[in-house]
């Protein structure tokens, strides 16, 4: 990749955030007055990791609830294929115990590359049984995971949106595996 390709794009991707962060302020001051306490998943998602997107989907029954160590509480809420052939799983992780709870460093993986850039959810994998692959975490340019980092110290009951993005199995898988270090695995559906 040459060098002004890649000034050019990161440059887009400043832009992109400041247009992005000036819409959030603007949404942001058209509240009505209301002296509301924003809840505790609003408030979570100030960690200054990769925060969950705006198209996040929630629907009513999770595909997938997965209990982890110190009480952390995974929900897999939406595993939607896109048409640029990835897969992006989203969810929130909930500190279902009774302290607070540090998300742990094994959810990263062991990979060098991707240890360089603190706590993620860069250790995830989705598992095609009948195409007999494993999809890892896509990372970008630089190495970064393309997950939710950045996680902060999970008071009790509070939760924070997160994100995966893998390569895309073929069309015709619609069942793979989730698996997360420290976490059971469990079978999710791909939609679109």
């Amino acid at each position: 990749m040459s060098v002004p390709f890649t000034a050019k794009a990161r440059r887009g991707l400043v832009a992109l955030t400041v247009v992005a962060g000036m819409a959030l302020g603007v949404a942001g001051c058209g509240s009505g007055g209301d002296d509301k306490k924003p809840d505790s998943s609003a408030s979570a998602g100030k960690s200054g990791g990769s925060g969950p997107s705006a198209q996040q989907g929630q629907t009513a029954q999770p595909l997938a609830e997965l209990r982890g160590p110190d009480g952390l509480l995974l929900q897999i809420t939406e595993a939607k294929r896109d048409s640029g052939g990835f897969v992006t799983v989203n969810g929130a992780l909930k500190n279902d115990g009774a302290k607070v709870a540090n998300v742990p460093a094994q959810l990263s993986g062991d990979e060098t590359e991707i240890l360089r850039h603190g706590v993620s959810l860069g250790g995830a994998t989705l598992v095609d049984s009948k195409g007999k692959k494993r999809y890892y975490v896509l990372r970008d340019t630089d190495g970064r995971p393309l997950t939710t980092t950045g996680f902060p110290a999970l008071k009790s009951g509070q939760s924070v949106g997160v994100f995966m993005q893998f390569p895309s199995p073929p069309a015709s898988t619609t069942d793979v595996t989730f698996q997360l270090p420290q976490f059971p695995a469990a079978t999710i559906q791909i939609s679109g």
